[in-house]
C-alpha cells in the first residue's frame, strides 16, 4: 500500500465506516470531529484538536461533509486546513456531494492561494449507509491522472474508486445517480401507497417485484422502510433538493432539456416545504399518502 499518510474529516454516518475501513487497510488515519470520537480512537485512529493540526499530519485528506459551504467553514481561520498544510502539499479529496462547477473554482481558488500546494480531487460516492459499512460503495472519480491515480489506490478499503475523468467528473457521475436515485424513491412511495390502499400486502407484493424489472438496490435497502412506513433517517431526504440542483446546473451547462427532473426538483422541494425534509427519502410513502 502506499505510504501516503490519509486523514478524514466528516465522521457522520457515511464517514465513521469509512474511517474504520480506512483505518483497517491503510494502518493509520488521522481524524477530527466536532465530538469525540472514542471507537475510532481506541481502534488505532490518531486523533487531531483541529482541522489545523490535521492538515499538518497528513498528505491527503479525505472530505465526507454534506456539501462545500461546511468544507469552506473548516479550510479558513487561525485553526483551518490551510493554516495547517505542510510545504509539501495537500491532496484535498471532496467525497462531499456537490456543484461540478463548485468543486472546479474552489480547486482553482486553493491553487492561487497556496501557490499550487493544494491539489483536489472529488470522489462523491454511492451506496449510502449500509454500503459505506459493508465497504461496497461506488467511488467517482474526477480529476488529473497522478492524482486520481493515488486517490483510487488511498480509497480502495471503501469500495470501487473509478477515474471517470477530469476535475468535476464525479460530480457530475453522482448528479446523473441522484436523478435515478429520487426518480426510483418517489416511485417507490408512490406504489407502496397505491398497494396499500387496494388491500395488497406490501411485504409479499415486494418481495415479488424485486425479483422483476421493479427490483433494484434502492427497493432491497429501503424495502423494510417502504413497507413499515418507517421512514428515521439514514438518507436523509432534503439532502436531494441541493443534489437535484446540481443535476440542473450541469442539464443548463451542457444544453439539456430534461422531462423527469424538473418533476423531481419539485417533488422534493414540496417534501422539505412540507416539513419532511429531515426524514429518510423513503418518506416518499408519507408524503404521498398526505398529499
Amino acid at each position: 500500500m502506499t505510504h501516503t499518510t490519509l486523514g478524514i474529516i466528516g465522521l457522520g454516518a457515511m464517514g465513521a465506516p469509512m474511517a474504520r475501513h480506512l483505518l483497517d487497510i491503510h494502518g493509520s488515519l488521522t481524524i477530527t470531529a466536532r465530538r469525540p470520537q472514542p471507537d475510532l480512537v481506541e481502534a488505532g485512529a490518531t486523533w487531531a484538536e483541529t482541522p489545523r493540526e490535521l492538515a499538518a499530519s497528513v498528505d491527503a485528506l479525505l472530505v465526507m461533509l454534506p456539501d462545500l459551504p461546511q468544507l469552506e467553514e473548516v479550510l479558513s481561520g487561525d485553526d483551518g486546513l490551510l493554516a495547517g498544510i505542510r510545504d509539501s502539499g495537500l491532496l484535498l479529496l471532496i467525497g462531499s456531494t456537490s456543484s461540478a462547477t463548485g468543486v472546479r473554482a474552489l480547486a482553482e481558488r486553493l491553487s492561487a492561494e497556496t501557490d499550487g500546494r493544494v491539489r483536489v480531487v472529488d470522489c462523491p460516492v454511492s451506496g449510502g449507509e449500509d454500503g459505506a459499512k459493508a465497504a461496497t460503495l461506488s467511488i467517482m472519480l474526477g480529476g488529473a491522472d497522478d492524482e486520481a491515480s493515488l486517490a483510487t489506490e488511498l480509497l480502495a478499503p471503501c469500495g470501487n474508486p473509478v477515474h471517470l475523468g477530469p476535475l468535476g467528473a464525479g460530480q457530475v457521475a453522482k448528479a446523473c445517480n441522484q436523478m435515478v436515485v429520487s426518480a426510483t424513491i418517489l416511485a417507490l412511495g408512490e406504489a407502496t401507497v397505491l398497494a396499500d390502499r387496494s388491500g395488497i400486502d406490501l411485504d409479499k407484493m415486494w418481495g415479488l417485484l424485486a425479483g422483476g424489472y421493479a427490483g433494484s438496490r434502492l427497493l432491497d435497502s429501503r424495502r423494510e422502510k417502504l413497507v413499515t412506513g418507517d421512514d428515521s433517517p439514514s438518507g436523509v431526504a432534503k439532502y436531494m433538493v441541493k443534489d437535484l440542483a446540481s443535476a440542473a446546473e450541469i442539464a443548463d451547462a451542457t444544453g439539456t432539456r430534461p422531462v423527469l427532473l424538473p418533476t423531481l426538483r419539485a417533488a422534493f422541494d414540496e417534501i422539505v416545504e412540507s416539513g419532511l425534509g429531515d426524514q429518510d427519502i423513503a418518506v416518499s410513502r408519507r408524503f404521498v399518502a398526505e398529499r
